[in-house]
């Protein structure tokens, strides 16, 4: 697949970029466990994750439990991420040699996430600073992926239009925001999601290593096998 005329790259952050996996089911359990809840093994919160940490909570305590405490849950399980968000956080393998040849492409580059914007802003400041210009994450007034708020409030930071960018993400919820957003999607491999289920929400572009996003970017040939 090649794509034309190009000019920005739109980013999911958990699972695309940041292995976070560990910090969220911890600071799940955490709040879990500090309530009197049953905790969640990694996997189970591996598929909880995707469309924001609200509904992370929402997945992760038991069905019967009362809005109350629901809410109390939640309100523990901000304090305890936003403090412990990169306890065991960290980069995929090849994404700072991939962010770093965007930018020397002259491509403009954003997160968005439907991680709270306090966890994304500290994620931010740590990791990606030198090489991205904006990080969206959620808050008031902007509704969460797949909703196309946060892609279009990344675009209009950057000067940028929809038809000069592509999404890149590693779920469903990814999926679903590039189509809502008019982008289109490279779906990575190495993030929560595997390429049945990815193939199954209707990915058609996916790579297994970061190096061949730029490959793609610039405009070479693809070798991958989309399906």
């Amino acid at each position: 697949m090649k794509f034309e005329n190009i000019r920005a790259v739109v980013f999911d952050l958990d699972g695309t970029l940041l292995n976070t996996l560990e910090d969220l089911a911890n600071a799940t359990n955490w709040a879990l466990r500090h309530n009197g809840l049953p905790e969640r093994t990694i996997d189970e919160v591996r598929r909880f994750v995707g469309n924001g940490v609200r509904r992370l909570i929402e997945r992760a305590v038991p069905a019967d439990t009362e809005a109350a405490l629901l809410e109390q849950v939640f309100a523990d399980f901000k304090i305890y991420y936003v403090s412990h968000c990169q306890d065991c956080t960290c980069l995929y393998d090849g994404i700072p040699e991939m962010l770093e040849q965007l930018k020397a492409g002259g491509y403009k580059m954003a997160i968005v996430s439907n991680k709270l914007q306090a966890g994304v802003d500290e994620l931010y400041e740590f990791y990606f600073r030198e090489t991205i210009e904006v990080a969206v994450g959620e808050r008031e007034g902007i509704r969460r992926k797949p909703a196309p708020d946060m892609v279009e409030t990344a675009l209009k930071e950057l000067g940028i239009s929809a038809d000069e960018a592509v999404y890149v993400g590693d779920s469903d919820v990814d999926l679903q925001t590039a189509r809502n957003s008019g982008l289109a999607c490279i779906s990575v491999l190495w993030g929560f999601r595997d390429r049945d289920f990815l193939v199954e929400h209707g990915a058609t572009c996916m790579v297994e290593r970061p190096a061949e996003i730029v490959s793609l970017l610039n405009r070479q040939e693809s070798q991958i096998d989309n399906l």
